[in-house]
């Protein structure tokens, strides 16, 4: 009651934190449950009366739809419903993140491989599949769309007939998404200035996210008229901006909760199986479950832009950067998703870490009769990094420059102007990262050597036993990449985080509730962290994520610790705040610390910065719980100018360093990817086992897409030729080499605990400087990726 003394007043002198807060490596609440396989994923969902769902998709790529038959479907036994474009609620059929262009159900036109065309619900996923072949699609295939040539001739046939958005007036032709130039400074007068000027055409392939868990959830039509969608995303509040339209309900009758998700690398911020579990059960007044097979996966969500880049950059004799010039073509295919966004990343981060005052640059996306292509880790930045840093060890070859010695040369630190003239205002330790990543020690010569001879399981080709070490060179390569951290060019980003303290059983108990995905990246574990050290409570519960709680916005952009993490510390030091005023209500009178001290939570009491304890908190609430719900914004953002790329349009920067070291069998032209070094710079480490588990997992995915991973799309048909984990290849454990990693914290003033933002960075330095590597090797210039055997043999 007020005024009563306090129970548990005593005297100390530093107080130790609470256990298990910040910049510990915690373990993850989830960890355990997938690492023996309990962990409940999407994919598991159940209901006892639930109907199995299943899209029926287009088997070309670019149609006319003369007539669409599901007689058969209908009668055959154990279907529930067979829904097509015609029979959605509402006049809204299409839906996107940005560009409201894509249907939820083809009508008139299908314009790319695997476009959904209809839906079948049954009491059985084979019936399903099975009714869904015997719908008769009647198709009248027209000429295909896919490279810039065909796109933006003068005659092209357009994707989108009369496109009508916002971007359309930016762009030179229809079948253009979006263009975003940037011009500082004067491009020519500095190449006339040059010494060296050296130039490149690149291509980058088409990488998929791969993520392991396939697209699913299970949507259950509620009493209200309304629905609960259970699903694994990576954004509850977008989707729901986008469902709700189209099911023709408020968005507070579309309920939804995030379910286990198994991966998503930015291909879950796109609807999938949303709005069709949603329409089939609303349809049937039955739960419906969908559970995307493998194959259905590779159609079912977005890909990374596929990109043709020339670059030209010219250098004076002593080694410094005179100017840049790039084109960067990004293949959108057929739908805009997150295209706008690329670019504006592309373009903006398209000559790296380097001070060039001028530069002339244009990127774009086009539309295709390509599949659909939008967010993926590192977000336009990993194709930009792939082609400069091929162009940096190019023009530091003709100087007879050390081409780590040219980078340091050319780093960027803080306070360099980037090229749209906004200021780097936090640390940007370039030339720190490439030094501490060359300093790490080499892997030993030839680890394959035995006294027996060869251990083949360490050569290229591994267990094949192609090679005994003949024709097998050691390459050795360095890149260093640049990328943006959250969502930038004016976009409103926000994270919103409700966060309760209250005594259960005689102890004080902090509950965390947003609506972030946690998509494997730890978050539920950092924000247990900061609610422990912020409340100085042991026990944190982290509720569900759910659409019960404001927006946490997406788990992509490198976001969601720097934003959501933000909001939950905010709104735990306002929590905090609440308990102090209880306590000074309370005790104030009995101890004049109350008054005069500092005061903080740790380790379940309130303490003065001295030390000494003042009370319990479960003293201080006695009954009472404080429960607050606030938003976090980082600094506001610009959008680029559209004619001269001009603004500040990034809130912060994250820096990575990699060497790579390989081992190509030259004759086979078989690569062995020995070490991946990494330094980079995360501002202040929340839990260090994490972010050497977020840059190692970066850094496999861009030695994937080295020397492996790519869709292969036939240019004739737009069709896709390996939509499977069979013909689809992604790194296996022995793919995968050593990846040591040296952790730097330069601590940004401007965001939460100094933080940076981690989980891209790694990708996009990991790729180039496994082709360096492999250009040293064996002294092929190798301008795509990924680098094919035949690239390396010229067979």
């Amino acid at each position: 009651m007020p005024g009563r003394a306090p129970t548990s007043l005593t005297q100390g002198t530093g107080a130790a934190g609470t256990k298990g807060g910040i910049g510990e490596s915690t373990l993850r609440p989830d960890g355990i449950l997938k690492v023996t396989g309990e962990f409940a994923y999407s994919s598991d969902l159940w209901h006892e009366d639930m109907l199995w769902g299943y899209t029926l998709r287009s088997t070309v790529a670019h149609a006319t739809i003369l007539s669409i038959d599901t007689g058969e479907a209908l009668a055959t036994s154990g279907v529930y419903a067979v829904l097509t474009y015609d029979d959605l609620p509402t006049e809204v059929k299409n839906y996107g993140l940005e560009i409201q262009d894509t249907p939820v159900l083809a009508h008139g036109k299908v314009r790319h491989h695997g476009e959904p065309v209809a839906l079948v619900a049954a009491d059985h996923p084979e019936t399903a599949r099975r009714a869904a072949a015997k719908i008769r699609i009647e198709y009248e295939e027209l000429p295909v769309i896919t490279d810039e040539a065909s796109a933006t001739a003068p005659d092209a046939i357009l994707v989108h007939e009369g496109r009508d958005d916002h971007h359309s007036g930016h762009v030179p032709h229809p079948n253009v998404v979006h263009r975003q130039p940037i011009v500082r400074g004067d491009a020519d007068a500095a190449a006339a200035r040059a010494d060296v000027v050296v130039r490149g055409d690149y291509v980058f392939g088409m990488q998929d996210q791969a993520f392991l868990g396939p697209e699913s959830g299970l949507a259950v039509p509620a009493e209200d008229g309304g629905v609960d969608l259970y699903v694994a995303t990576q954004w509850l509040h977008s989707d729901l901006r986008q469902i709700a339209p189209v099911l023709g309900l408020p968005e507070s009758k579309v309920r939804m909760t995030l379910s286990g998700v198994g991966g998503a690398f930015g291909g879950r911020e796109d609807l999938s199986m949303q709005i069709h579990g949603c329409l089939l059960a609303l349809r049937t007044g039955r739960p419906v479950k969908i559970v995307y097979n493998r194959f259905e996966s590779f159609f079912g969500h977005v890909h990374r832009h596929p990109a043709r880049l020339h670059y030209e950059h010219g250098a004076t004799r002593d080694g410094k950067l005179t100017h840049v010039r790039c084109r960067i073509v990004l293949d959108g295919g057929a739908y805009a998703s997150a295209s706008p966004a690329v670019v504006g990343n592309a373009a903006s981060l398209s000559i790296g870490p380097y001070v060039v005052e001028d530069v002339d640059i244009e990127a774009l996306a086009l539309y295709t009769n390509n599949p659909p292509c939008g967010a993926m880790r590192g977000f336009g930045a990993v194709q930009a990094c792939f082609a400069y840093e091929a162009q940096m060890d190019k023009v530091a070859a003709e100087l007879g420059l050390d081409p780590v010695e040219f980078r340091q040369r050319n780093a960027m630190e803080q306070g360099t102007i980037m090229p749209t003239g906004q200021p780097v205002d936090s640390p940007a330790p370039v030339a720190e990262l490439l030094r501490r990543v060359k300093a790490m020690p080499l892997p030993p010569e030839q680890q394959w050597r035995t006294t027996e001879g060869a251990d083949v399981r360490a050569l290229p080709g591994g267990l094949s036993n192609t090679t005994h070490g003949e024709g097998v060179v050691r390459g050795i390569g360095y890149a260093v990449g640049i990328k943006n951290v959250g969502f930038s060019e004016g976009f409103d980003d926000y994270s919103t985080a409700r966060v309760r303290i209250e005594v259960i059983n005689g102890e004080p108990v902090a509950t965390v509730h947003t609506a972030m995905a946690e998509v494997g990246q730890g978050g539920v574990t950092v924000h247990a962290q900061i609610a422990r050290s912020e409340l100085g409570v042991t026990q944190v519960t982290i509720q569900p994520a759910d659409t019960r709680v404001g927006s946490a916005g997406s788990t992509s952009a490198s976001r969601q610790t720097y934003m959501t993490g933000g909001a939950v510390k905010n709104t735990c030091e306002a929590v905090r705040e609440r308990v102090l005023e209880i306590g000074r209500r309370r005790f104030g009178t009995y101890h004049p610390a109350w008054a005069t001290a500092e005061l903080l939570l740790e380790d379940g009491r309130v303490v003065t910065d001295g030390g000494e304890a003042l009370a319990d908190i479960a003293d201080v609430l006695e009954g009472e719980s404080v429960d607050l719900e606030l938003e976090f914004r980082h600094r506001p953002t610009q959008a680029f100018d559209l004619r001269t790329g001009q603004g500040n349009g990034h809130v912060q920067y994250s820096f990575a360093a990699h060497r790579a070291v390989v081992e190509v069998d030259t004759e086979l032209g078989l690569v062995k990817v020995v070490e991946l070094a990494c330094a980079q710079d995360v501002g202040k480490a929340l839990n260090p086992l994490s972010v050497v588990g977020q840059i190692q997992g970066g850094t496999t995915q861009g030695l994937g897409v080295a020397v492996m991973e790519e869709i292969v799309v036939d240019p004739k048909t737009a069709k896709v030729r390996n939509p499977s984990f069979t013909d689809y290849l992604i790194p296996t454990i022995l793919d995968t080499p050593t990846i040591p990693v040296d952790v730097l914290e330069l601590a940004d003033d401007h965001a939460p605990y100094g933080l940076r933002g981690i989980g891209e960075a790694p990708t996009l330095s990991s790729t180039p400087a496994v082709l360096a590597a492999i250009r040293q090797a064996t002294g092929l210039e190798l301008n795509r990726t990924p680098v094919r055997p035949e690239h390396l043999t010229g067979s």
